[in-house]
């Protein structure tokens, strides 16, 4: 009877997922001649191809897919069982690790995880800011325990918990031809330049492509890479930003700035939670997600 190898397992699941030993190798820092050797001791235990291998790559056979499936469950019991018990280790510290973009951090994170951690002083959190591409990525390939994106990157395997909205608002000086105005449409805003920020590339494109659909052209004055730059630019003037309320309604003041809200039905955001499993994660990943969950504003509210 074939023992369990939770080494062979995983490379085997990086294979069928990256479609290539070498990228696989790549992925699980490991030569590529031990990673066909693994997958080759397994096929001639059970004496079963698991892989179609052809220039073009590799895709699993229905034996194989099978593998795939129970080493899958497996890796994530295996995961399960490391996190309850990591809990008893060193005196009961849990430590949880978060994957989550810029605009979860700007908005609401940090509030969320100070009171959180002042509750459960023996857990440690980890924060590390991606793209939400890069946080889907990162959670599904075990480099994360959560992860927080925007609802439009969700794909694969995972689990995706709706989590929190965030609407879209225009930012401007007090001497602005907008600035007396409550609500505003995206394309009033065309007709004056606009300061863009460089970690909302993908809404900057969006907004572009929105504009030329109509027929009209959103022109940048400038773009910056941090928030203060693009408070900085718009208070003197250089033009006027589209960011997400919740990131810029608490510094507008201190530049004196007027933020007003976008009625266009694309300007509402949602945010989503995922993870590869939420049954197997530890004790303290467990205890921060419902605590996340559990201080979700009312939908459409706007702290």
């Amino acid at each position: 009877m074939w023992s369990v190898d939770p080494v062979s397992l995983r490379l085997f699941v990086a294979v069928c997922e990256e479609g290539a030993i070498a990228r696989a190798s790549e992925r699980e820092f490991i030569a590529p001649s031990a990673v066909s050797k693994r997958i080759a001791d397994i096929e001639a235990t059970f004496g079963v191809q698991l892989l179609l291998r052809s220039k073009h790559g590799v895709v699993p056979t229905p034996a194989g897919q099978a593998l795939l499936r129970h080493a899958r469950q497996l890796m994530r019991d295996m995961e399960r069982l490391q996190g309850e018990l990591s809990e008893y280790a060193e005196g009961g510290r849990g430590h949880v690790r978060i994957l989550a973009n810029v605009s979860s951090i700007m908005e609401f994170l940090p509030e969320e995880l100070s009171e959180f951690l002042l509750a459960n002083e023996h857990i440690q959190v980890d924060i590390e800011e991606r793209f939400s591409p890069d946080v889907v990525r990162g959670v599904a390939e075990g480099n994360a325990d959560l992860g927080i994106c925007r609802k439009s990157m969700a794909s694969g395997d995972l689990e995706f918990i709706p989590y929190r909205q965030d609407h879209l608002a225009v930012l401007v000086n007090d001497k602005h031809p907008l600035a007396g105005r409550t609500r505003i449409a995206f394309a009033e805003t065309l007709d004056f330049e606009h300061v863009g920020l460089s970690v909302y590339a993908t809404l900057n494109a969006f907004m572009q492509r929105t504009a030329a659909q109509g027929g009209r052209e959103l022109r940048f004055r400038s773009h910056v890479s941090t928030f203060e730059a693009a408070y900085r630019l718009v208070q003197l003037g250089l033009g006027l930003g589209v960011f997400p309320q919740e990131a810029v309604s608490r510094y507008a003041g201190l530049f004196g700035l007027h933020v007003i809200p976008l009625v266009d039905d694309w300007a509402l955001g949602e945010f989503v939670i995922c993870v590869r499993d939420a049954e197997a994660l530890s004790l303290s990943a467990r205890r921060l997600l419902n605590h996340l969950l559990a201080r979700m504003p009312p939908v459409g509210e706007v702290p």
